[in-house]
């Protein structure tokens, strides 16, 4: 693949769907409902969702739904044939009237400002759910969590598992923490076919890790090491690993981790994207010796490798910091060990 010079190349990307989105979208009873549909990761998951539905010759429709601030994201949506429904999904009374579904994904969360306003957070992330979870019982369901989950690992131990404890550090982490534990009793009383995916972290060329990191290098500033690893994937393969989940959705709930295989160096990300933009890199910190990782052998088998490399995606993301490309201005904050953001 060559890296993507526009938005459009790059959106055509990021939708473009697996042969097993496409056998695993023709097999559902219904249309496609995504709640939380207008963050970061919401518009390409629904528009590879709709690929794929096309090249199955279904009939089903995708749609998508969120509160909508941008329309012109909504309407971009429109224009690619997923139907969006605007609904605050914080309000409990908006449920009743939301679509009927053949499944599901949950993309709804909150984490930026968790810190600063506690209740949004524990109201979106932990009691939310619960209103998902009522309106589409028995409905097979994917719900979005993170990594965050889990503690700090030691770095030269790996990533967790899903079947090693949580560890949830901070106010967000434990959030999504409950949020889990709502679609996990969801599965059980209401018979809810639910996987619980787990992604840490989702990467393009506008947001992401890498991005993050290369916008300070491209600033002139200094890369903070002290988070010393992370683990990152490429968007698309991340969209379709999270369809691909309504294949193993069960009652118990299953649980995936969705990342890269590789444990990447923070400083050797920052050294990589410096070479590749031909920028001067100046870190500060030093590196601990536990990070967030995950490891996601697990989702590898059942849905194979991701497709583009972290050394091509290191060398898409400085290229399209160099020539300017718009960012989504939605920084990760990686960084941060506390739990805080």
């Amino acid at each position: 693949m060559k890296s993507p010079t526009s938005e459009e190349q790059l959106d055509e990307l990021l939708s473009r769907p697996t042969p097993g989105v496409i056998d695993t979208l023709r097999d559902i009873d219904g249309d496609l409902v995504l709640l939380g549909g207008g963050g970061k990761v919401g518009p390409t998951l629904a528009r590879m969702a709709r690929r794929a539905l096309d090249e199955a010759g279904s009939s089903a429709k995708v749609i998508s739904v969120s509160r909508w601030s941008d329309e012109a994201a909504a309407a971009e949506l429109r224009h690619h044939g997923v139907e969006t429904v605007s609904a605050d999904l914080g309000d409990p009374d908006s449920w009743a009237g939301l679509p009927d579904a053949g499944a599901v994904l949950y993309l709804l969360g909150h984490k930026f400002g968790s810190t600063s306003n506690p209740s949004i957070t524990w109201w979106l992330n932990a009691v939310v759910p619960g209103f998902c979870a009522s309106r589409y019982r028995g409905v097979p369901t994917v719900a979005y969590s993170t990594g965050n989950v889990y503690p700090l690992r030691p770095v030269n131990r790996g990533g967790s598992t899903e079947l090693d404890e949580l560890g949830p550090v901070g106010m967000y982490a434990q959030s999504c923490a409950a949020r889990e534990q709502a679609f996990a009793q969801a599965a059980e009383r209401w018979g809810t076919p639910t996987t619980i995916y787990r992604l840490n972290y989702a990467a393009e060329l506008r947001y992401g890790v890498i991005a993050d990191i290369a916008q300070k290098i491209a600033a002139g500033e200094a890369v903070d090491v002290t988070m010393p690893a992370v683990n990152v994937v490429w968007q698309a393969d991340s969209n379709a690993w999270s369809l691909e989940s309504l294949r193993i959705a069960g009652t118990p709930a299953e649980i995936l981790n969705g990342t890269g295989p590789e444990t990447l160096s923070t400083r050797y990300i920052a050294e990589r994207l410096a070479t590749h933009g031909g920028w001067e890199l100046s870190t500060e910190g030093e590196e601990a010796d536990t990070a967030l990782l995950s490891n996601a052998a697990k989702c590898h088998a059942l849905f194979g490798y991701p497709t583009v490399t972290p050394e091509t995606l290191i060398e898409w993301v400085a290229a399209w910091v160099r020539a300017g490309g718009r960012q989504l201005g939605k920084p990760t904050k990686f960084q941060r060990r506390d739990g805080g953001f």
